[in-house]
């Protein structure tokens, strides 16, 4: 069990490394956390520091879940070794739900990070890359659709389960609970968004709707 909470710690550690404050910090001691939603994540990092600035964010943001699910479960590390009783596979989706959760509650941030999709992204193309494509494609349909990516964001994370349980249920079962699992974490980070979608208060990311056009010409 020493290697299982050792090696959750530090992905946790490594989520906590938050991609907008990093890159707040090197061009000049910008803290998004001040400006616009006041989220730690990619997009009000688009909102409020532009392109640039935001596909910085979310390399980082995406590379620190890729990172524990890839090197971690195989690690040797000295003086802990590899635990006979710990799945491999569990430990690879137990790293991947602690670098999402660090990402969204940094230790190094006063617990105020993301909302933890860029990092499940990165552990999602990790774990599961056939996933990968076909969540993209629902994201960016649901957000030309839509204009949110908020909106966009939980919609395509609920929609990789469905995909698995569609594809092959028997064979990745693992993978299932915990795309489940994640998806109604994102949803819980999402849940302002949400709320404000749900009273009428939110603001479009993108200036196309397609909804909006339908509408209109109804």
């Amino acid at each position: 069990m020493l290697e299982l909470g050792l090696k959750i710690f530090l992905s946790y550690i490594i989520g906590s490394l938050n991609g907008a404050l990093l890159i707040g910090k090197l061009v000049g001691a910008v803290d998004i956390r001040t400006q616009g939603s006041g989220n730690a994540g990619g997009t009000n990092a688009l909102r409020t520091q532009g392109k640039l600035f935001a596909l910085f964010v979310i390399l980082v943001d995406i590379g620190k879940g890729a990172v524990p699910v890839l090197f971690l479960p195989s690690m040797i590390i000295f003086g802990v070794g590899h635990d006979p009783d710990v799945s491999r596979t569990w430990l690879t989706y137990a790293c991947g739900a602690a670098a999402i959760f660090g990402h969204c509650f940094p230790v190094w941030f006063d617990f105020s990070g993301g909302k933890g999709a860029a990092t499940y992204l990165g552990v999602l193309a990790t774990a599961s890359p056939a996933t990968v494509l076909p969540a993209a494609l629902v994201w960016m349909g649901m957000l030309l659709l839509s204009g949110y990516v908020g909106l966009a964001t939980v919609i395509a994370v609920l929609f990789v389960p469905v995909l698995l349980v569609v594809t092959d249920v028997d064979q990745q079962l693992d993978l299932i609970l915990f795309t489940v699992s994640a998806a109604l974490f994102i949803l819980y980070t999402h849940r302002g968004n949400l709320r404000k979608l749900f009273i009428g208060t939110a603001s479009r990311d993108i200036g196309f709707s397609l909804w909006v056009k339908l509408t209109r010409q109804a």
